[in-house]
């Protein structure tokens, strides 16, 4: 299950700016479910990085570039 609101706008592309949020979200809730006690922020970003990426992958959405 994705966390409440880490869910993309809608399917299709995503700007990178959308996917850093996302990642932000994630990492800060992993934090959050810790109380903020101990764990490494870098892990929990990097785990919170490899979450979205796999859901935004099973969704089918594209991180657009601009390019």
């Amino acid at each position: 299950n994705t966390p409440r609101g880490l869910e993309p706008p809608n399917p299709g592309p995503v700007t990178p700016e959308e996917r850093w949020r996302m990642i932000a979200e994630a990492a800060y809730y992993r934090a959050e479910h810790r109380c903020f006690v101990g764990g490494d922020t870098a892990d929990d970003w990097l785990q919170a990085s490899a979450e979205i990426d796999n859901m935004l992958e099973a969704l089918g959405c594209t991180v657009n570039n601009g390019s």
